[in-house]
């Protein structure tokens, strides 16, 4: 996490999209946890038909073939970017502007995996990732394709039933903003943060007092949006 990096994208309507690049580090771990998927149902194929003799080891080595290739092509394209190791990690893969990955997009970036394999234990690509500064690897930069990590769906902010009470300072727009993005954005932080926050608007106050009365400003603040 230390060496990841944020993408700011504006969207044609004017809002800016924050992306959280995903480094080597997750995806290399997400890559191994699909290998060892990968390793365990081709284990399993090559134990039930091995006995098969010829037309066995034909199934074997068009299993071979589609882990290989269409394992994680098939997984992106169909599971909003993200593999099972990538859906453990929490990163997944979408295009450059934010949008989904395409099955196109998808095959390109797996397709040249031969090239970020080069010459051994995807060194090319691994080098690649740290020299480009969106952590893409050559297959993401013809796919134009980034990983990113995947934030949590924030759970709904319960309503608060403090006392509203009335700002002791005039707000302008930027103090709105900042109150009304608390309000939207308190359920994904620990209480201890939360009272880090209030004590920047209440330093003279106790943290627990600063965030109680944060909360009923903001919902002074609400309550007049109303």
């Amino acid at each position: 996490m230390l060496i990841d990096e944020r993408l700011e994208i504006e969207t044609p309507e004017g809002t800016l999209l924050t992306l959280s690049l995903a480094g080597p580090i997750p995806r290399a771990m997400a890559y191994g946890i699909d290998l060892l998927i990968r390793l365990i149902i081709f284990a399993i194929i090559a134990f039930l038909v091995g006995a098969f003799g010829n037309v066995g080891t034909g199934m074997i080595l068009i299993s071979l073939f589609l882990l290989e290739w269409f394992y994680p092509t098939l997984f992106e394209a169909l599971r909003n970017g993200q593999t099972p190791g990538k859906k453990f990690m929490g990163i997944a893969v979408v295009h450059s502007n934010g949008t989904p990955l395409s099955f196109n997009g998808s095959l390109i970036r797996n397709l040249l995996r031969t090239a970020d394999a080069f010459p051994l234990f995807y060194l090319l690509g691994f080098i690649s990732t740290l020299v480009s500064p969106r952590f893409q690897r050559l297959g993401d930069m013809a796919a134009n394709s980034v990983v990113i990590h995947v934030e949590n769906a924030p759970t709904a902010v319960k309503p608060d039933e403090s006392t509203a009470t009335a700002p002791d300072w005039p707000l302008n727009r930027d103090d709105q903003l900042a109150l009304l993005a608390f309000q939207e954005r308190q359920a994904q932080f620990s209480e201890p943060r939360q009272q880090e926050l209030a004590q920047l608007a209440y330093p003279e106050l106790s943290p627990s007092l600063a965030l109680q009365r944060l909360k009923a400003v903001t919902r002074y603040l609400m309550e007049g949006a109303r």
